[in-house]
Formats: C-alpha cells, sequence, structure tokens
C-alpha cells in the first residue's frame, strides 16, 4: 500500500507540473524579477515535491504548494547573495508605489497584460534575443516542451537547440530585461516570435510528437487560451486575428479527433456532428476580420482559409480542394518549406480527381524526397504510402508505410502506421 501510495504521489507531482509549469515560472518570474532564476526555483520546488509529496501525502493546491516553495527558494537565494535586505526595501517600496497608483487608477487598462503567463512570453520574446533564440526558448519555458521536441518542431539538432535555449537564457541575464509589460508601441517588435510561439505550441498539443497520446489538449487549449487574449490585447494586428481563426477552427475538431480507447480518427473517418460548432462560428469570424483590414491574409490567415474550408464541408470529397491548393500556393510564397510544399502536393492529389491527383502529388513528393528537413521525418514516408495506395501500387505503399512508423516517437500514431502497412488501402 506504502508503494503504491507514494507512486501515486509520485504521478500526482508530474500531472501538476505538466499542467502548471508555465503559470508558476510566470508567477515566479514577476516575484523575483529574473526569468533564469525563476526557471531553477521552479524546478528546486519541483525536486522538493517528489521527496515529500510521496511521505507526506498530496497538498490541497499543488500549484500553490509549488510556487509557495518556489518563492521561499527565493528568499533563501537573496539571503545567500546577501542582499536580503535590499531586496526587501525594493519589495517594499514597490508595493507602496502600487498603493498609490491604485487611487487614481481606472478599473481596467486595455494595454496592460494582465495574464502572467502571456507576460512570460513577451519577456522570453525580448528583440535582445535573435527571433529563433526567442521562440525555442519560450516553447522550452512556458510550453514546457522538452528539447528534442522543440528540434523536431525547428527540424535542427537537438544540440542546435540546447545551445540557443542556454545563450537566450544568459543573454536576457546580461541586458536584466526586467518582467514588465512593454508598452504598445514596443510590441510590435516582439509580436511575430509570440505569434510563432503559441502556434508552435498548439502544433504540440495538436499533434503530440511523441509519448503515449495522440493529442495533448491541455496544451492547445492553453495556446488557445492566450491566443485570445493577444487578440483583445493587439486588435489592430491581422496576423493575431489570423493565428486565433487558425487555431479556434482546428480545435473545433478535437471531439473527433480520438475514439474512447484514445486511437487516432482520420479526417476522413471523423463524425463531423461531433465538430464544435460554436468553436467554428468564432474561428470563422476572427477569419473575416483579419481579411477586414485588406492587406491581404498571412501565413497565419492563409493556414486559417484552409482550416475553414475543413470546416465547412461535409465530408472529404465534397471539400474546397481547388481553394486549399491555392492557399498553399500563397503559403508557399510567404513562407516556402518542404512540410508546405508536402501539404499542397496532398491537396493537389485531392483537387485533380482519383488518377491524376494522386499521380500529379506523387511526383512531388519524389522530388522532396532529397530535403534534408524531411530526412528523418515520418511525414514524407506517410505521405507517400498514401498515394501509392491510392494508385493502387499496394506492395511499395506497405513499404512507406512502414517506414513512417520506423520514424514517427509518437506510439499512437505509429499504430495507425503499422496497421496501414499490413493493410494499405483502408
Amino acid at each position: 500500500m506504502t508503494a503504491r501510495r507514494a507512486d501515486s504521489a509520485r504521478r500526482a507531482v508530474v500531472a501538476v507540473w505538466r499542467i502548471e509549469a508555465a503559470k508558476i515560472v510566470a508567477v515566479l518570474t514577476r516575484y523575483t524579477g529574473d526569468f533564469a532564476l525563476a526557471e531553477d526555483l521552479a524546478q528546486e520546488a519541483l525536486a522538493e515535491a517528489l521527496e515529500q509529496w510521496p511521505e507526506r501525502g498530496l497538498p490541497r493546491n499543488g500549484a500553490a504548494w509549488l510556487t509557495q516553495v518556489g518563492k521561499r527558494r527565493a528568499v533563501d537565494h537573496w539571503r545567500r547573495q546577501e542582499r536580503y535586505a535590499d531586496r526587501i526595501a525594493a519589495l517594499g517600496h514597490d508595493l507602496e508605489r502600487e498603493q498609490d497608483a491604485a487611487a487614481d487608477a481606472v478599473p481596467w487598462d486595455p494595454d496592460e497584460i494582465a495574464d502572467d503567463v502571456l507576460r512570460l512570453v513577451f519577456t522570453a520574446c525580448h528583440p535582445a534575443l535573435p527571433q529563433q533564440a526567442r521562440v525555442a526558448l519560450t516553447l522550452r519555458v512556458v510550453g514546457g516542451l522538452e528539447t528534442a521536441e522543440i528540434a523536431r518542431a525547428f527540424l535542427v539538432p537537438v544540440a542546435t537547440i540546447q545551445q540557443r535555449i542556454v545563450r537566450a537564457k544568459q543573454a536576457l541575464a546580461d541586458a536584466g530585461v526586467p518582467f514588465e509589460t512593454p508598452s504598445r508601441a514596443e510590441r510590435p517588435a516582439r509580436i511575430a516570435a509570440v505569434l510563432g510561439v503559441l502556434y508552435l505550441i498548439f502544433t504540440e498539443g495538436h499533434a503530440a510528437t511523441e509519448g503515449d497520446d495522440w493529442m495533448r489538449p491541455d496544451l492547445a487549449l492553453e495556446a488557445l487560451r492566450l491566443a485570445r487574449i493577444l487578440a483583445a490585447l493587439q486588435p489592430d494586428e491581422p496576423e493575431v486575428h489570423g493565428l486565433l481563426a487558425l487555431l479556434e477552427l482546428t480545435a473545433a475538431r478535437f471531439p473527433a479527433r480520438v475514439d474512447a480507447q484514445g486511437a487516432p480518427v482520420l479526417l476522413a473517418d471523423q463524425d463531423r456532428r461531433r465538430w464544435d460548432r460554436g468553436a467554428i462560428r468564432r474561428g470563422r469570424a476572427a477569419l473575416r476580420r483579419a481579411e477586414g483590414f485588406g492587406r491581404g491574409l498571412g501565413a497565419y490567415g492563409l493556414q486559417a482559409a484552409i482550416a475553414e474550408c475543413h470546416a465547412v464541408a461535409p465530408s472529404v470529397e465534397a471539400t474546397d480542394w481547388r481553394r486549399i491548393v491555392a492557399a498553399y500556393e500563397g503559403l508557399e510564397r510567404l513562407r516556402p518549406s518542404p512540410v508546405v510544399a508536402l501539404n499542397r502536393a496532398v491537396a493537389l492529389s485531392m483537387a485533380d480527381g482519383p488518377d491524376a491527383g494522386p499521380a500529379a502529388a506523387l511526383a512531388i513528393v519524389d522530388g522532396l524526397a532529397g530535403e534534408r528537413a524531411l530526412a528523418a521525418s515520418h511525414l514524407l514516408p506517410s505521405v507517400r504510402g498514401e498515394l501509392l495506395a491510392r494508385l493502387g501500387r499496394d506492395a511499395e505503399a506497405a513499404g512507406a508505410f512502414a517506414l513512417a512508423a520506423e520514424r514517427t516517437r509518437n506510439a499512437r500514431e505509429r499504430a495507425v502506421l503499422l496497421a496501414r502497412a499490413a493493410s494499405p488501402r483502408r
């Protein structure tokens, strides 16, 4: 019983950390004013929880317990650094200033970022850092993604991401970047990185790169929540609304993406009656708002237009694949990449009919075989297997699906690919 209780407590620690880590780090960053220190304190609190919870039992509020331990460790840190008295005086001065300002403050400041996690995203996306370092650091700390997961998202070696994160933390420390809300005038310099972070966090939640679960909905819905807040803060940024539209329209399909056992349900097999109609309406409204600026859709807006085509279609066959192909062509002009080209090939295979479409798409896919970015990915062989199966080349399709299964690190996705390798034609 004792061993079972201890194991249960350890699993509880992991669960709380997975859900609340970003908020805990954000609160500690605001408390200490030091981004790197806050992350260290959170890790120390996690280690203490792993030691104490199995012995003493679970606290009523795990996140609050971890945050409080982190704050206590911060005080210990300041004492060790012989700055405790100065820091307490500074905190007291800040408190007096906040109390004085509160008397004259308006009830709500539309320019204030009140959400600690979004404030943390803006801090990590500071212009002092290169764009790629901003995104990598924020995905690690806010998104809670492992370094290997981030590396796969960027299609670069793990060591490269590790170096970016270490250098980013050091650069923030050297620059003395405060944990504060950037002014509206300062936000444009950070907005592209913030959008990129939210997009990649959502993407990992939509289709987990590894593990036993195909999706991480808690991660995706947190990105969606932050995108909604951002849209209210930045109503004059078309791409903010484009990203919000994309996330809403994609999340609308979540209820139908897995079955009762958690196994993936592919788009063609999904019960569209289970799609969230409220999310679809919100997504379409955000897309119309992005279009209303008259500047043309950006990369996120184009992806939202693709998601809208799926959201309004009664079936895969009735989907406006021509519009999807056109959107991918526009996306290739804005942000060319092998993955975009691969997705355009899939859309083309559906738009050009059951005979010509798969053959034309297969030629595009085979032309991407030499792309280094796709060399270790399961995406290319899985798409190739689908096209070969539709052309009746079952033996080749089985081999492609088997190769894709070897490359994926997600157990649920591997099971689907192995099933297709055994029976290429669904």
